[in-house]
């Protein structure tokens, strides 16, 4: 397949009629380099002052782009890491909705593992997935159709040195030609705009859109009907959605899986193709790897009473619906048939679930729970609930704590009945 070197002007060059591509043009200019440099450790509540002592030496325009881009790389190095974000350039949008490297690397991993070389990236945004894949040694086709997005996306394969593996493109995804590729990659944008309308919702997705989150996969851009029918055209593929997809909207030819990224839930991914396994509901624990992997649906686990030992599965294994898999693995039981918190009479250790010693079980009682923690000594107390409106901060500010001891309160539902167990982690 042609290659285009990721320092490849654009088709068509930034002007006055596009002022956000005129001023990502000026960034990359020696001088827009050299100020964006000086900026790294630039303190955000000192921009008025910095933006006045810069203003003397550069021009205004350029003088806002660069702080504008300085204050999108340092919120940016939460997902990218410092080495990569301080050497790449974001979007608003583009930093809100880019996939985190540990998430990437892991997608762009399985791939590799498939025998994949070649990906069709769709919607590629910024391009961190475009990334992950060419330092797995995968050549990566990545388009979107938002122009500026596109621009930021071959400067960021021109600054991490990956140009010879990413070709981009600034081209509407749903006439993209992706028969000489091994795999599909498709990322629709799940954001609208501020009137509602996703960005691309007439199926020529592509740009990240703005505004709230979208919850009917139809209204993605483009809609996941489109992007499921890409995708079972392909070899191999993988369709990012959002984490809190509904099941019955996942067709029986994929592989879903759910990830988790120290112990918050990332996203969601359906596999396609050779070597996965089409049924499968699968929960993936990073930066471990671990990975769980069960037949849609599992049958309803048994409910009963509150044992000696509490689980709390990770979220990933929530979203999975793969509790009952890890109720069947320690022999135990769910404390309500709404709520998943499982619990058993033996310890059960596995790196899908944080586990608890419960020392005792009450009815909801503020009076009762302050009393109990005075007694024990209680200073740190951590609080988690399921299937309870009572908010933790407000619970920690009405138990006055005092004390060298810790303890760990669930507030919750047992048998339907709001309940409080107060307990500590297992060692």
């Amino acid at each position: 397949m042609d290659r285009v070197n990721a320092s490849t002007p654009p088709a068509s060059s930034p002007s006055a009629d596009d002022p956000a591509r005129a001023a990502f043009a000026a960034l990359r200019t020696p001088e827009g380099e050299q100020l964006l440099a000086g900026l790294r450790d630039h303190d955000p509540a000192d921009e008025l002052a910095s933006a006045t002592r810069l203003r003397r030496t550069h021009p205004a325009e350029l003088v806002s782009a660069a702080l504008g881009q300085a204050r999108l790389r340092q919120r940016a190095v939460a997902k990218f890491g410092a080495g990569d974000a301080y050497r790449m350039y974001f979007t608003p949008n583009g930093v809100e909705q880019a996939t985190r490297t540990s998430v990437a690397a892991h997608r762009a991993a399985r791939f590799a593992a498939l025998g994949v070389r070649s990906v069709a990236d769709l919607c590629c945004g910024i391009g961190g997935d475009a990334i992950a894949l060419a330092r797995a040694g995968i050549s990566v086709l990545a388009v979107d159709h938002d122009p500026l997005t596109a621009e930021v996306a071959r400067a960021n394969a021109a600054a991490l040195g990956l140009g010879d593996l990413i070709e981009v493109r600034c081209a509407d995804v749903t006439e993209t030609d992706t028969s000489p590729y091994d795999a599909v990659f498709v990322d629709p944008a799940r954001r609208g705009r501020a009137g509602g309308a996703a960005r691309g919702a007439s199926g020529r997705g592509g740009g990240r859109a703005t505004g709230g989150r979208i919850f009917d996969p139809e209204a993605y851009s483009p809609p996941l009907s489109w992007a499921t029918a890409a995708a079972l055209k392909a070899p191999r593929a993988a369709l990012k959605i959002a984490p809190g997809i509904p099941h019955e909207a996942i067709g029986p030819e994929a592989e879903a899986e759910w990830i988790s990224d120290g112990g918050d839930v990332k996203e969601a991914v359906l596999w396609y193709g050779e070597g996965v396994e089409p049924g499968t509901f699968r929960a993936t624990l990073l930066p471990s790897g671990a990975t769980l992997t069960a037949p849609a649906p599992l049958p309803a686990p048994p409910v009963g009473p509150v044992g000696r030992y509490l689980y709390e599965p990770d979220g990933a294994v929530i979203r999975a619906r793969l509790v009952a898999d890890i109720v069947e693995r320690c022999g135990g039981r769910l404390v309500d048939e709404t709520i998943a918190y499982v619990t058993s009479d033996a310890p059960y250790s596995s790196p899908y679930v944080a586990g608890y010693e419960i020392t005792d079980q009450l009815p909801f009682n503020m009076k009762r729970l302050k009393a109990l923690l005075r007694e024990r000594e209680v200073g740190v107390l951590t609080v988690k609930k399921r299937g309870s409106p009572v908010e933790p901060e407000e619970l920690r500010r009405r138990m006055k704590l005092s004390g060298p001891g810790s303890a760990t309160v669930f507030l919750t539902r047992v048998a339907g009945a709001p309940t409080m167990l107060l307990g500590h982690p297992l060692r």
